[in-house]
């Protein structure tokens, strides 16, 4: 990049011990109209052929959406015309002048192409995150649609869920201004914050927006843990991963929500057990990614690493720091901790305990990715989870939604409010903040 963008970096508060706040002296530290509409094309192809932040904060926007139109179930003109020269190239003669066409099946794509997939259109060069994982478990279509169209839009609840987060993270860090200058300073900057965060699990026990990135399942995945706590007993320590949900009404979620939540924890202690258990692959890392591991880092970021007692002046110098602080780390705790609060007065509803289990995590990862990588279509929800559509903002447009309702309903039924916990809302709001 050529101009110089001003970034936040978060400062730690030692003396959180006993998850105390004291605002007093606070050190400075790093922180896819139809598919059908082409088989009919086809058909009637064939017919006529036959005469028939301490997190450091930073603020990348969003790729632009591209010029096509949807990845899956939303076929161009263009498409079909192509489809139609290959269905005129592939026929055949046979001796007595009779003419042989191709099953329909061999003329539709067998399967995406990578280069051409969400995850390459859409997270070439940042990586997949956690949100988008749980974004496509809640509603696959949803996010193809949110994808090609530029987007969700952010809803009061979003709003309310994001200001809790920052004032939770302002409980034990403050933000602090930082120029970068290259995508190589980006990366550095949430490495930094990575470095930061877990100084400060350690000599605190408490640490929140922690940006954590791992090499999971061949793919980069990222994602920003909301709390990391270290057990009070000595006999443990392992640490506990935490996420806190806000909801717009004093309602218990609903097991759809329970689940989404789920998925979230487990993939950050999926990621975090990885990160710490193996080497991290800097070389794939850098060529992954298209980063000049030698590249100079702005002297902002130089200063602070230094005021951490950081040697370092190249992003390589950075990784190596990274990946050296990850050795000091145990895996995280088996038992994973989600909390809902009721946004109107902060109060806790519910703290949903549950187990990590780590198949049905690789399941859901390994399905998602068949969306991500262009192997399949995109799903709808489920008939029995259908309510969702009423809160979603694409259901006018959406076959799924028409599908489930009756004429009558169509007007009453989509909604606009914030009944609805938003989806992976402590990630959302982490990606808006530090990014």
């Amino acid at each position: 990049m050529d101009e110089t963008s001003s970034e936040q970096l978060s400062v730690t508060n030692d003396n959180n011990n006993n998850l105390n706040i004291n605002n007093n002296n606070i050190p400075i530290e790093i922180v896819s109209d139809e598919e059908m509409a082409l088989i009919e094309a086809a058909f009637a192809l064939a017919s006529s052929s036959s005469s028939r932040s301490l997190l450091l904060r930073s603020s990348s926007p969003s790729p632009p959406p591209p010029s096509t139109l949807l990845h899956t179930n939303a076929l161009s003109i263009k498409s079909i015309t192509l489809l139609a020269k290959r269905r005129l190239s592939t026929a055949t003669s046979t001796s007595n002048g009779k003419v042989n066409h191709p099953d329909i099946e061999d003329l539709l794509p067998k399967k995406t192409k990578l280069h051409d997939s969400f995850l390459h259109r859409y997270r070439n060069g940042r990586g997949l995150s956690v949100t988008d994982l749980t974004g496509a478990e809640w509603c696959e279509k949803q996010m193809e649609l949110s994808l090609s169209r530029g987007g969700r839009r952010t809803t009061k609840a979003m709003k309310a869920g994001i200001a809790r987060h920052v004032e939770l993270e302002e409980e034990v860090m403050k933000r602090v201004k930082v120029k970068i200058a290259t995508k190589e300073d980006r990366w550095a900057l949430k490495f930094l914050n990575s470095i930061v965060g877990v100084n400060q699990l350690l000599f605190t026990g408490l640490t929140r927006e922690l940006p954590i990135i791992a090499y999971v399942e061949n793919i980069w995945m990222v994602g920003v843990i909301d709390e990391i706590r270290t057990p009070l007993t000595k006999e443990h320590h392992n640490p506990i991963l935490v996420d806190t949900k806000t909801r717009s009404r004093g309602t218990l979620p609903s097991e759809p929500q329970r689940r989404n939540g789920r998925l979230q924890l487990m993939s950050y202690k999926y990621m975090w057990d990885n990160m710490i258990a193996n080497d991290f692959p800097s070389g794939k890392f850098f060529t992954s990614f298209s980063l000049n591991r030698h590249q100079t880092l702005s002297e902002d970021l130089q200063e602070i690493g230094a005021g951490s007692d950081l040697n370092v002046s190249t992003l390589d110098d950075m990784v190596r720091c990274f990946a050296n602080t990850c050795k000091m780390l145990a895996p995280a705790h088996h038992q994973l901790l989600l909390r809902y609060e009721y946004q109107a007065d902060k109060s806790l509803l519910v703290e949903d305990k549950f187990e990590y289990d780590c198949e049905w995590l690789k399941d859901q990862i390994r399905s998602s990715l068949e969306f991500w990588q262009g192997q399949r279509e995109a799903n709808y929800a489920p008939e029995d989870e259908r309510w969702k559509c009423r809160f979603c903002q694409f259901a006018a447009d959406c076959p799924g939604y028409a599908e489930s309702i009756t004429p009558k309903e169509e007007d009453s039924n989509i909604k606009h409010d914030d009944d609805v916990t938003c989806i992976s809302q402590g990630e959302d709001i982490s990606s808006q903040i530090s990014r």
